[in-house]
């Protein structure tokens, strides 16, 4: 089929244990990521026999839902070329994570970019973890939106992907419940060709050297 790049999750035997509590001990955390890498390790030996790459969204649930953790994920995997990421600002902004920063950490590791926006609205009653509310209810303290209607900043991710020297697509993730999807996906294309562009070919100041 000429795929390179594959998206998906991994899963997390260790994901119920984010709040340290019932008393959580490290051993416990090293030998959840140590069950990823001995359980996506043959899968990844499969990929690089295809020269496929395998990506996974960043995210609440998987293994890997921020920079810290992603990190310790390639590390659990000896850093092997075949696992990189689907970067989905839309999960990392409501945690509080710079979705930049984390395009910086791992400039090499970026397979695939999803274009989706999210919005926080905390008000002293709601809380980032949902509060086991659908999405769309507006007693949530954060919810998906149209790309360009939220909070996130894709002007400073366009730039963190160009000096990755990222050269995949674009690719809108649309998830907004209060508005129609049609009108959606019109206007989130617009967004994306409205931000997206190269970097330059020389320094902007180069011109001045010339004689």
């Amino acid at each position: 089929m000429g795929v390179k790049i594959v998206n998906g999750f991994t899963g997390s035997s260790i994901w119920h244990k984010l709040y340290f509590f019932p008393p959580t001990s490290q051993p416990e955390i090293d030998a959840g990521f140590k069950d990823f890498a001995d359980r996506w390790n043959p899968i990844l030996d499969a990929f690089d026999k295809s020269g496929v790459k395998f990506a996974l969204e960043v995210h609440p649930t998987e293994i890997a839902y921020d920079i810290h953790t992603a990190r310790r994920a390639l590390e659990a995997l000896g850093n092997r070329k075949a696992f990189g990421f689907n970067f989905d600002p839309s999960h990392l902004i409501w945690q509080g994570i710079d979705s930049a920063k984390f395009i910086d950490a791992f400039p090499d590791r970026i397979f695939h970019v999803h274009v989706k926006d999210a919005m926080r609205h905390q008000d002293g009653a709601t809380s980032i973890l949902g509060s086991h509310l659908p999405f769309g209810d507006p007693r949530r303290g954060w919810d998906f939106r149209s790309p360009g209607r939220g909070e996130i900043d894709f002007e400073s991710i366009i730039r963190a992907l160009n000096r990755a020297n990222y050269q995949g697509p674009l690719s809108v993730e649309w998830e907004d419940p209060g508005m129609d999807r049609v009108h959606g996906a019109r206007e989130a294309a617009a967004f994306v060709e409205s931000i997206d562009f190269a970097p330059p070919g020389q320094a902007f100041d180069a011109a001045f050297e010339r004689h």
